[in-house]
């Protein structure tokens, strides 16, 4: 998005903006909010405020020669026509979406895997969204196709005005390259739209008022005919208010089609049901925190998130469909792996003969084949390693579970991603698509650390420093963090970083706290709830040893984190202002008194708490931070990020942080875009110029000995 004429505003003219804007007062007999009126996302006061502090942010951060260079630098990495082209794979064809230089918004393409491993392939092009947006004269952003299988003739396409998650869904054909005239097409929500059959979707949406739970997703699932109204579409399928989300899909299988149903009950609790032949619902006995990882030759394969007829949290298991309604359930269940310890099972692949399993080990990844061989005995789970680097992270990008073959992305800090093609789970991997070095990694090296944090648990981060680095404390040093919502930190090529960090002199740690899932589900639980300060102590813990090792100082230390890692930065600057001179905290929840009230907030109750429950208030209060601002205290000079589209975290949370800490007294940054939604960034052009700003930010606050501000 391009910028028209900002008036400038000084910081006396903002003063004076705010004392002519009503106060509103909070629902709560706490004390008054006199920024509640920021969360109205796009009232004329709002929006007034947000150009006013975008331009101060510009000015200081976006009109120099080190941006200039940055944000070029950087839009030819995003935009480059060397990029690896990742695919999904639907039936002859691999489907891939490329943004380039020429292709700002991007398109989606396609190419056999015969020609998708040559070295420049063929590509046909099926839809693009920039000519699209031209003739339509919209602002679509791509959010993803769904096709029909096992033909893969027709397609869901979903498309987002401005980047946010509310999508419209429109019916494509995959022949005739165009959308379907009359065909399926729903309305901008946060809607789920699947498959029944090719004349009939599963559809959970927006049907009118009562019909989205309280977190603002679909609360009915109904099936509708194509040919029909939408208000004609049949309930199958009902939750609650109080529930998350209700949805429904089926599983096409080689030899049968499974139609599940499922209810989330909590963010990480959902009842789940399939329905026979009759249509009748048959409850799934499982536990309700279990994750349902695939169907496989007629096996349930289950992660489990606690502990289960005796089976210990963190294995894989499986159930056979035949045995669900067993009276002894608990003989039927067969263990595929069971857990060790700094370990931590993390995604199942399903292929048509086999399982690929990846899993952590002391947050390096593994890789294992799993296959259900049949002996004279009976059946028995047949494990087989892959070998994989060090010191990296792996992923199946391309692969289809009516083949065996696939393909496994390998990526580390310092050496470009590599896509590997495997024809088999038994063949010999061939290397068929690499990055070129996007970013100087000479010099530099990899190294795994740990701190003690406040309750002696040792925590680990990865360091990505030069090779003769001194321990001086006087080296500039990137913190990233997360640490929630059982994410995984694993070690991954970020070539902006690289070239707008690493090449200027800098350091860069990723953190491996507590809340997020590393070492399985007992590193989350860790952190859940009343224990949530956990994963700050594991962040401060972090800093601390950063510092007591002379690898940096208060002075050379700069944090960042985005959504629950925005809280994490936020935490961290009123919890321990001492220990940092610079703090980008991207797309954040900061208010954890009011997040539930901004959807989708409440369906993230079940990791941070319910706040009008007055206990749980209670420990939410403690580190709420935008409730533990205080006068008098010097805090970082932090840059906020954030985006008017984002539907997921609420730009109220940055837009009133940033507002009341202007009010204390501090120097802040604030920079909102008016697209892009959670990512922040309607496409790549816009992504290079926020990757500029907060390198630029960063450089100055912590490279340049004297910034020239």
């Amino acid at each position: 998005m391009k910028y028209g004429r900002v008036i400038n505003f000084s910081f006396l003219s903002i003063a004076t903006l705010l004392l002519a804007i009503p106060i509103h007062s909070q629902t709560s007999n706490e004390v008054e909010d006199p920024y509640l009126w920021l969360e109205e996302i796009e009232s004329e006061n709002s929006l007034e405020w947000v150009k006013a502090h975008d331009q101060i942010t510009i000015d200081e951060f976006m009109s120099d020669s080190v941006f200039t260079q940055m944000q070029s630098d950087d839009e030819k990495l995003l935009l480059s026509k060397e990029k690896i082209p990742y695919c999904s794979m639907y039936g002859d064809y691999l489907y891939n979406f490329w943004n380039d230089d020429e292709h700002v918004r991007g398109i989606l393409r396609r190419t056999s895997l015969e020609e998708y491993n040559k070295a420049i392939p063929n590509w046909e092009l099926v839809l693009d969204i920039d000519k699209l947006n031209e003739d339509e004269n919209a602002q679509w952003v791509y959010k993803g196709s769904s096709p029909f299988p096992p033909d893969y003739k027709r397609t869901l396409i979903s498309l987002s005005e401005g980047g946010g998650d509310a999508t419209v869904v429109r019916e494509f054909d995959l022949e005739t390259k165009e959308f379907v005239k009359d065909g399926f097409t729903l309305p901008e929500a946060k809607s789920s739209a699947s498959w029944y059959d090719i004349n009939t979707l599963i559809v959970g949406t927006d049907f009118g008022e009562g019909t989205m739970t309280e977190s603002g997703y679909p609360r009915i699932v109904k099936l509708w005919k194509r040919g029909t109204p939408l208000s004609e579409a049949e309930t199958i399928f009902e939750g609650d208010n109080s529930d998350v989300s209700v949805g429904a899909y089926v599983d096409f299988e080689k030899d049968e089609n499974i139609f599940h149903l499922y209810k989330g009950v909590s963010f990480w609790e959902s009842k789940r049901w399939i329905l026979d032949d009759g249509m009748n619902k048959v409850e799934l006995p499982f536990p309700l925190d279990v994750s349902l990882k695939a169907y496989f030759k007629g096996y349930f394969i289950l992660f489990l998130n606690s502990e289960w007829f005796g089976i210990p949290e963190g294995s894989l298991v499986a159930v056979k469909k035949s045995d669900i309604t067993s009276s002894n359930l608990a003989s039927k269940v067969e263990v595929i792996i069971y857990p060790k310890e700094r370990s931590a099972v993390k995604s199942v692949y399903k292929l048509q003969d086999f399982l690929v399993v990846s899993k952590l080990t002391n947050v390096v990844s593994e890789m294992m084949s799993i296959e259900l061989e049949e002996t004279d005995t009976g059946s028995k789970w047949v494990k087989r390693d892959i070998t994989i680097p060090d010191f990296g992270s792996a992923f199946l990008m391309t692969y289809s579970k009516h083949t065996n073959n696939f393909m496994l992305l390998y990526t580390s800090f310092l050496k470009p991603s590599t896509l590997y093609y495997y024809e088999n789970i038994n063949s010999r991997p061939e290397k068929i698509k690499a990055l070129p070095d996007m970013f100087d990694a000479s010099g530099y090296e990899v190294s795994q650390h740990e701190a003690k944090s406040k309750d002696g648990t040792m925590i680990p981060y990865f360091l990505v420093s030069p090779e003769d680095m001194k321990l001086d404390g006087q080296n500039a040093v990137l913190l990233y963090g997360y640490g929630g919502f059982r994410i995984s930190e694993t070690p991954f090529y970020w070539s902006s970083m690289g070239k707008l960090w690493l090449e200027k002199g800098g350091v860069f740690a990723l953190a491996n706290i507590r809340g997020g899932g590393e070492f399985g589900p007992a590193w989350h639980k860790a952190a859940l709830l009343e224990n949530r300060q956990k994963c700050y102590d594991d962040f401060i813990a972090i800093s601390e040893d950063l510092i007591n090792t002379n690898v940096t100082s208060p002075k050379k230390l700069g944090i960042m984190g985005g959504s629950n890692g925005g809280l994490l930065v936020g935490a961290a600057i009123t919890q321990r202002p001492d220990l940092y001179n610079a703090a980008v905290c991207r797309v954040p929840l900061l208010d954890m008194l009011r997040y539930h009230k901004l959807p989708p907030g409440a369906s993230w109750m079940a990791e941070y708490g319910d706040p009008d429950i007055p206990e749980q208030r209670a420990f939410i209060k403690k580190y709420s931070p935008y409730q533990n601002l205080k006068k008098g205290i010097v805090y970082p000079e932090i840059l906020f990020v954030t985006s008017t589209k984002d539907d997921r975290v609420h730009p109220g949370h940055a837009r009133k942080m940033a507002a009341r800490m202007e009010e204390y007294g501090s120097k802040i940054y604030f920079y909102e875009e008016m697209q892009g939604g959670h990512g922040m960034a309607a496409d790549n052009l816009q992504r290079a110029k926020r990757h500029a700003l907060e390198f630029n930010y960063l450089y100055k606050k912590l490279i340049l000995d004297e910034p020239d501000m």
